[in-house]
């Protein structure tokens, strides 16, 4: 069966489209943070998808929130026997109360995380979440340097933060890229994966056509490393 694909945005929702030999058309919406997907036959054309994206958007909205409520990790509570990831691999976390610097260790399985007597578990958080930042403050310059001859922007700054719902994000004026901090949580493909999906939005700002070539061009199995990413939810949040 010949197919064709295109990756629209839809009323600030990014939608992926599979043209395929087939008589009708298809939205799914997918866990976890409500991707949607629609396999639409060849006789239609982007408006037509468009269309019926637009026509589906009350029930498409309906979907996504259940998901994106539904699909969040229950709270950490930052306690020995928990299960925390660090680039994409799983570890038992260990507390050990000392006095002294708190700070974070991977030895083999398992994830070490120092803390002074009585710290709570926000504090615990906070140690960890440091951690994840300098890991990726470590990682970013390096794949910014590799990816910017490549694409032919530089990228004058980049910011690491908490996100609900996004993975990452650019401002087309500045080029300034943020990264969400969970992705330290990944595995590296994931955090190469969204700096060549951010920098292409410095030479294209929509999900069109163009986009989706110039990533087909960059970084061929892009779409393997975005279902990659998105297997898993994001990590609940509490938010102030």
């Amino acid at each position: 069966m010949s197919t064709a694909s295109a990756y629209l945005t839809v009323r600030g929702i990014d939608v992926d489209v599979v043209y395929k030999n087939i008589k009708n058309l298809h939205i799914g919406v997918y866990p976890p943070l409500g991707r949607v997907r629609v396999a639409a036959p060849q006789r239609l054309n982007d408006d037509d998808v468009r269309l019926a994206v637009i026509q589906r958007l009350p029930w498409i909205k309906q979907q996504r929130e259940q998901l994106r409520s539904a699909e969040r990790q229950s709270a950490r509570e930052m306690v020995t026997g928990e299960s925390h990831y660090v680039w994409g691999r799983r570890h038992r976390l260990k507390v050990i109360e000392r006095p002294g610097g708190a700070h974070v260790e991977v030895d083999g399985e398992r994830l070490l995380l120092y803390v002074p007597p009585g710290m709570d578990r926000n504090g615990r958080l906070a140690v960890l979440q440091r951690s994840q930042r300098a890991q990726l403050r470590r990682r970013i310059p390096e794949l910014l340097a590799r990816w910017e001859p490549a694409v032919g922007r530089p990228v004058p700054k980049w910011s690491i933060r908490r996100m609900k719902t996004k993975w990452g994000s650019c401002n087309r004026e500045s080029g300034h890229i943020w990264f969400n901090l969970e992705l330290a949580t990944k595995h590296p493909d994931c955090l190469e994966y969204i700096a060549v999906h951010e920098m292409t939005h410095l030479l294209e700002r929509s999900h069109g056509e163009r986009f989706t070539s110039l990533m087909d061009q960059l970084l061929p199995d892009w779409r393997v490393r975005r279902d990659q990413l998105n297997a898993a939810p994001l990590a609940e949040e509490e938010w102030t």
